[in-house]
C-alpha cells in the first residue's frame, strides 16, 4: 500500500492572491477546487494557450525540504524556509514520496482519496512565487521538484491524510 498521502491544502480566488490553507478541498471534476482561481478562469495563466488542464497541482513536502536546502546551500536566503509550502502557489502538499516518485505519475491515473485523477505534466517551476514573496530563486530551487499538474476526472472532498493509489491497482 502506498505510504503517499495529502498533508496540506491552499487554494486561493485570484490570481496573485495570498494563498488560504484549508482543512480539506471540495473539488469538482472538469474544473478543479470549488472557489479556487484556477476553477474560476482567473489564474495568472487561465488564459494561456493551449489551454492545459490546472485542476489540481501536487508538490511533496520533500521537494520543498530539498529546494529550501539547496537555497540555505545557495546562501539566497538568512537562515528561514524561505518556501513554506504556501508560497510555493500549489493546492495539495503531498508526504510519504519523493519529488522524483510524484513526477513519474504524469500521463497516469490515479485516486487521491475520492478523487480519481490524471497526471497531466509537470508544474514547471516559474518566477511566479518568486515575483509574489519577493524571495528569489524559486525555478533554481524547485528545479525538478516543482510538482505536478493534474485534471480531475471525478470529483469529491479531499481530506488530510487521503491515500494516493494507482488507478490500475
Amino acid at each position: 500500500m502506498s505510504e503517499a498521502r495529502a498533508t496540506a491544502f491552499y487554494w486561493c480566488a485570484d490570481a496573485g492572491a495570498p494563498m488560504i490553507a484549508a482543512s480539506q478541498l471540495q473539488v469538482e471534476a472538469g474544473s478543479g477546487i470549488v472557489g479556487d482561481r484556477y476553477a474560476l478562469g482567473l489564474g495568472a495563466y487561465s488564459a494561456t494557450e493551449p489551454d492545459k488542464p490546472r485542476h489540481l497541482t501536487l508538490i511533496t513536502q520533500d521537494g520543498i525540504n530539498t529546494a529550501n536546502a539547496w537555497q540555505l546551500a545557495a546562501g539566497l536566503d538568512a537562515g528561514l524556509d524561505p518556501f513554506p509550502a504556501e508560497l510555493t502557489r500549489r493546492n495539495v502538499v503531498m508526504e510519504g514520496m519523493t519529488a522524483s516518485e510524484l513526477n513519474r505519475w504524469v500521463g497516469r491515473r490515479f485516486r487521491l482519496g475520492a478523487l480519481l485523477c490524471e497526471g497531466v505534466e509537470l508544474a514547471t517551476p516559474c518566477e511566479r512565487p518568486s515575483a509574489l514573496s519577493g524571495i528569489d530563486g524559486f525555478p533554481e530551487a524547485f528545479d525538478g521538484r516543482g510538482g505536478l499538474r493534474v485534471r480531475v476526472l471525478e470529483g469529491g472532498t479531499l481530506h488530510r491524510g487521503d491515500r494516493l493509489l494507482d488507478e490500475a491497482a
